[in-house]
């Protein structure tokens, strides 16, 4: 099972730039994942929580964002969103094309942190509030 690797790789990639941003937690982490990189989904969800155990990423939400796969067509020229990836023809012409414009990637799109300040400013609205 691969996506524990990637889920390893996720989290030493979010906790690097927590360090760097001086966050103490980080929240959420947004994930875009195209139909073609080769990742179950759920797999990598389930991994996500092992990987993230011990680290600023405990407890944080993974939210994977599934892409599709979109092919360019050099007959026509028109981008079309593949209905099936069994056959990468075009919706408008019916040409077929192997020249994907989407659908591979694997990246982190964002990251929620949780820094010490905020923390405090929660905190010391919470105390007002009471």
């Amino acid at each position: 099972m691969h996506e524990l690797s990637i889920a390893h790789s996720l989290v030493e990639v979010a906790s690097k730039a927590a360090l760097n941003a001086d966050a103490g937690h980080v929240a959420r982490v947004h994930l875009r994942l195209g139909l073609l990189a080769g990742v179950e989904k759920d797999a990598l969800l389930f991994c996500y929580d092992i990987a993230a155990e011990g680290t600023v990423l405990e407890g944080s939400t993974l939210e994977i964002e599934e892409l599709p796969v979109i092919v360019h067509c050099a007959a026509c020229g028109v981008d079309t969103t593949l209905d099936t990836i069994q056959r990468f023809a075009c919706g408008n012409c019916g040409a077929l094309t192997g020249d994907i414009r989407q659908g591979k990637e694997l990246s982190i799109d964002y990251l929620e942190l949780e820094t010490e300040d905020a923390a405090e400013n929660i905190a010391d609205s919470a105390e007002r509030a009471e």
